[in-house]
């Protein structure tokens, strides 16, 4: 009797030589792959200033792929719309700087001259602040009986804005002119650049999956930028008329203001309430009045949040709220304001790529067959 033999069984299931090295060949890939997340930070860090415009430029470039596209499908050249698409981001920029920075430069120039209002309206905060203060000075001072009282402290008074705005503006410009020449560039051979690295792949199927991902990272990144801008817009029109009707200055200033934070999850909304609170304070002097700003505001950003936000998105671009704030707190921490506004579109390009690539099966690896590759979701639909 005969015993049939299976020829497309892989022999390396059975080898113990074969298992070995495929183990240690993932164990060094896992050991690279840790040794990278933990320095990647740290560099990114340190070369903020060349890694920082480059990120930014190429998620805005990302974000205006549709706007090139849209240029090129009525009969531009590659190079003519890619330039169209420069000047009408240069353009909202410029209507930002115009509309923000300046007239917040007056309102820091008004701080001096009203600093005694926002303190009279603050008198019971600051009272009940100060009695703290007094009752936990007096419980340090019996615990700590050897304080050196002869050591000085010596604080240095901060620049004044024109100061501060000089000194940094030079390299602002440069920042800002480095990643305008990125993002036209990155535009200009977007579609060259495209077909190559399709049909540069050595199957159908290669190409296809290349394609598909490209066309996946276009299309979230860009509607959600897109998306999320017109709703921070129209929040930000509607507190430039809610803060006008009040009566107070440079509103807006202030709907710009609304529009750029809230692009920052969760942290943003607070600090343009916080912020509205400031203002209301400067112009008010009913401190019930000061706080109808920020008031109004909050009511308005819990529905735009809970409300118009998810009907318009929708279940597309449906993000882990964990991973929002895992990828907000490390860019944050990376560069800062500037990483904080980028963070959610990383977090959707990284995640579209892993999405189609794949992640690494670490369970698998220590607690299975010791690879650091599974099943995918295509692969088990076929099974």
């Amino acid at each position: 009797m005969t015993v049939p033999v299976d020829h497309n069984r892989d022999s390396s299931a059975d080898n113990p030589l074969e298992i070995k090295r495929i183990r240690l060949l993932a164990s060094l890939t896992l050991l690279g792959g840790i040794g990278l997340v933990i320095a990647m930070p740290f560099a990114l860090r340190e070369g903020a200033e060349f890694f920082l415009p480059v990120t930014a430029a190429m998620v805005i470039a990302i974000a205006l792929v549709p706007l090139l596209e849209w240029f090129e499908r009525r009969g531009l050249p590659s190079r003519l719309a890619a330039l169209l698409c420069v000047i009408i981001f240069l353009g909202i920029v410029a209507f930002a700087i115009a509309a923000i920075v300046i007239p917040a430069i007056d309102w820091v120039a008004l701080v001096p001259q009203r600093i005694n209002r926002v303190t009279d309206a603050l008198a019971p905060v600051l009272d009940l602040y100060s009695s703290l203060q007094k009752f936990i000075d007096r419980i340090v001072n019996h615990i700590v009986q050897d304080i050196d009282k002869s050591r000085t402290v010596r604080v240095e008074t901060p620049n004044s804005l024109a100061g501060i705005i000089t000194t940094s503006a030079p390299h602002a410009a440069i920042q800002l002119f480095f990643s305008l020449l990125v993002i036209y560039f990155f535009l200009s051979g977007w579609t060259g650049m495209r077909k190559r690295t399709i049909t540069s792949r050595g199957s159908f199927e290669g190409a296809l999956t290349t394609a598909r991902v490209i066309q996946q990272v276009v299309d979230s990144t860009s509607t959600y930028i897109g998306t999320i801008s017109l709703i921070n817009v129209a929040l930000g029109a509607l507190t430039a008329v809610t803060v006008w009707v009040l009566g107070m200055d440079s509103p807006l200033m202030w709907g710009g203001i609304v529009a750029v934070l809230n692009f920052i999850p969760y942290l943003g909304p607070i600090a343009s309430a916080l912020l509205l609170g400031i203002g209301g304070l400067m112009t008010f002097a009913d401190p019930w009045a000061a706080v109808l700003p920020p008031a109004i505001f909050i009511g308005l950003h819990v529905v735009e949040a809970n409300a118009i936000t998810p009907f318009i998105v929708g279940k597309r671009l449906t993000i882990n709220p964990l991973l929002i704030l895992v990828s907000l707190s490390f860019w944050a921490w990376v560069w800062g304001t500037t990483g904080a506004l980028l963070a959610v579109p990383l977090l959707i390009i990284i995640k579209q790529i892993f999405s189609a690539a794949g992640t690494p099966d670490i369970a698998g690896f220590l607690f299975e067959d010791g690879t650091l590759t599974h099943v995918g979701e295509d692969e088990e639909k076929d099974d």
